[in-house]
């Protein structure tokens, strides 16, 4: 349904207000316009046709001299225009957007909301492809792996949703591999009990089917305990990267002789996830358990031997 002319003269009246230097009016401006914005895409498409609006939300949203609240809805009408397919691209082709979003995430004053929308707005632009490589060009990945490093940032999921849509591109998981992400996502399967588990499984999983990738994984010491303890305690979407990443790390004899030993509970654990795994679990699982078993290893389950379902 084409907009009426009364909705594009609204969004035309809002975008001249928030061109004007008085804060309360521009601050009401843009209020509606992230309300507008957030619940249509004609209305974003209506938004961003104004040639000045893009830069004009960037400005205000790295301006010192505004308020958190008026950047952080200026980042937020950036966001909810970028979730319309055709504009992810005219907005991260900004040259200033990039270095700006990098600064958030960087910044350890930067708030919580500034923080989770700058993430959750280079997660929605990675989205296109086209956008992917540009990002770890201009030094995303790295401020990413930097920010999940320090661990001082509440937007550790966001980060981390960004950082696997970024690593879908194979440039992107060298920068990140180089940058030293496999020891920081180690330490968070290790310790995490919540959503990053799974969020950090599905990085290292991307990084895996490269050489030095799953290198830089197989380097790290106890990674197979890890690895087999997060089939114990992960959600399905944990469990399924899991095994994609053992699938890799134990074309090794060596290594997949250290799980079946020293982890009794290994077979198991993969037996259960052969029966009661997803789809793609469970023909993961099935691959791993033909390579087990052509390795002439002594795999038990519970005391029988380990049999393919």
């Amino acid at each position: 349904m084409p907009p009426s002319h009364q909705t594009e003269e609204s969004i035309r009246e809002l975008l001249s207000d928030v061109m004007l230097d008085f804060p309360d009016t521009q601050h009401r401006a843009l209020q509606t316009l992230s309300s507008l914005t957030k619940v249509s895409s004609l209305n974003r498409n209506l938004v961003a046709q104004h040639p000045d609006s893009i830069p004009a939300f960037l400005s205000l949203s790295e301006s010192s001299s505004t308020t958190p609240t008026t950047r952080a809805l200026a980042l937020s009408i950036l966001f909810n225009l970028s979730l319309n397919p055709n504009l992810k691209r005219p907005i991260a082709s900004n040259p200033d957007l990039i270095p700006h979003l990098n600064s958030i995430i960087l910044n350890p004053y930067s708030s919580p909301q500034l923080n989770k929308l700058a993430a959750s707005l280079i997660c929605s632009l990675a989205m296109l492809d086209k956008n992917k490589a540009g990002f770890g060009v201009l030094g995303t990945v790295s401020a990413i792996i930097k920010a999940l490093e320090a661990s001082a940032t509440n937007a550790i999921h966001h980060l981390l949703s960004s950082l696997t849509e970024l690593c879908q591109f194979h440039g992107n998981c060298t920068v990140a591999v180089r940058c030293g992400v496999v020891p920081v996502l180690m330490r968070m399967v290790g310790g995490a009990a919540d959503d990053r588990l799974g969020s950090s499984l599905a990085v290292l999983s991307l990084l895996a089917r490269f050489e030095e990738g799953i290198g830089a994984i197989r380097e790290k010491e106890g990674v197979v305990g890890m690895l087999v303890e997060s089939l114990k305690r992960g959600c399905m979407a944990s469990k399924e990267s899991a095994t994609e990443i053992l699938l890799r790390l134990l074309e090794e004899e060596e290594l997949m002789r250290e799980a079946v030993v020293s982890m009794p509970e290994f077979p198991t654990l993969l037996a259960d996830l052969s029966i009661r795994g997803s789809a793609k679990a469970r023909e993961k699982v099935g691959v791993l358990m033909r390579k087990m078993m052509e390795a002439d290893l002594d795999c038990y389950v519970e005391g029988n031997p380990l049999v393919l379902h």
